[in-house]
């Protein structure tokens, strides 16, 4: 294939925002051929911005059945990812996902099987995958250099949003319309590069929250999750919506040291010999292993959301390798949904959690959803955002 068609479901601020890199050029080998969108206004813009060579829809059916496209990113509300994922499958089309793979892991599970049958090329869009700094922690965990894992801890509460980023749409921090608030909107990142720096998946979570503490909307902003590693480790996560000025400070204590991410930096408090070997062997009673600390040099840029499309796209046109494969959606979500649980239970949950319970509890507070009637619907510039 020497080019591949693409269209965009869903084009507010994300979508609208694949769907211009797209049509500019900015990815390789691919070409954007059709968008679809509930609102007449969204199709507009395409219509003003993009040119009017880029079909569009209305219509999710017509879409599937008219629209000239081999692959499709999907960047509309969660419910409906793993559902659009399913029928981009039938129709033999290629997927790229927005995040997160959806709300609950029950039905991403089924998606994930389709995606498999298939043979198309599937991947999520954890665009902080292409960072050269967690790509650099990733290998020097994964190498052994950090020894093994004791504890991790990530404060991520720079994720400040005000009041009219959640009226900007009527399904904006809604169980009914988005299935939670930080912990499935700005923190599947995180999440995932949590698990995926350290490979390491929580076999117990223990989860607080707080639903509306810094804003009216019915969803959490702000929460903190302990677990509990199958090795014997331990780990924190505090994410918020409502703090300013924000930390983000993610640390991983291994046997040889300290890994710490901040500030756009990693640094490395390399020990020159096992702490465990160390506290067999010192008879001082005050020693400690001798530490240097090293800042680590990162090479490269992260390419962002553009480089998880180009490493898509090359992928479906020369079977390049994912960075992100899409059935990985489901290790992230699998932890926020064990810190829901355990929040919605008020006690510890073991992973993998028990999908039916948790699908229950989440229809009991769709059911009580209310649609926001100050919401003006209108796309924001994600660009700050970043």
């Amino acid at each position: 294939m020497t080019q591949v068609k693409v269209g965009v479901m869903g084009v507010g601020n994300m979508g609208r925002s694949h769907a211009s890199k797209l049509y500019n050029g900015e990815v390789k080998g691919a070409k954007l051929t059709a968008v679809c969108d509930l609102m007449k206004e969204k199709l507009k813009w395409v219509e003003e911005n993009l040119g009017s060579d880029v079909q569009l829809f209305q219509d999710e059916d017509q879409f599937f059945k008219k629209a000239e496209v081999d692959a499709l990113i999907i960047a509309t509300p969660h419910y409906h990812h793993p559902k659009c994922a399913m029928k981009a499958f039938q129709q033999k089309l290629h997927v790229l996902l927005e995040k997160p793979a959806g709300v609950y892991t029950k039905n991403v599970r089924e998606m994930n099987q389709m995606a498999e049958q298939s043979g198309l090329v599937f991947s999520m869009m954890y665009n902080q995958r292409t960072n050269p700094l967690f790509q650099k922690v990733r290998n020097l965990i994964q190498s052994g250099e950090l020894g093994e894992i004791k504890r991790t801890n990530w404060i991520i509460t720079d994720w400040y949003r005000s009041q009219s980023y959640y009226d900007s749409s009527e399904w904006r921090a809604t169980w009914k319309g988005e299935g939670g608030g930080v912990l499935l909107n700005q923190s599947p990142h995180q999440l995932d590069l949590w698990q995926w720096t350290t490979g390491l998946m929580p076999k117990k979570v223990r989860g607080y929250m707080n639903y509306g503490k810094y804003h009216d909307i019915e969803v959490e902003d702000d929460v903190t999750a302990y677990v509990e590693y199958e090795n014997g480790a331990t780990g924190v996560f505090i994410t918020s919506t409502g703090e300013a000025p924000g930390t983000n400070r993610y640390e991983i204590v291994g046997d040889r040291g300290k890994i710490v991410v901040e500030n756009n930096k990693l640094m490395f408090h390399r020990l020159t010999q096992s702490e465990r070997e160390f506290n067999a062997t010192d008879q001082t009673g005050f020693g400690r292993p001798e530490c240097w600390e090293i800042e680590v040099p990162i090479k490269g840029e992260a390419t962002e959301h553009v480089g998880i499309m180009q490493n898509w796209v090359d992928a479906i046109r020369t079977g390049e390798e994912l960075l992100a494969p899409g059935e990985e959606g489901i290790k992230g979500l699998e932890i926020s949904n064990a810190i829901y649980l355990s929040s919605w239970l008020d006690e510890t949950v073991e992973l993998p959690i028990n999908e039916d319970l948790f699908f229950e509890k989440l229809t009991e507070r769709i059911a009580q959803s209310q649609q926001k009637k100050s919401a003006v619907n209108q796309s924001l510039d994600i660009s700050q955002s970043f």
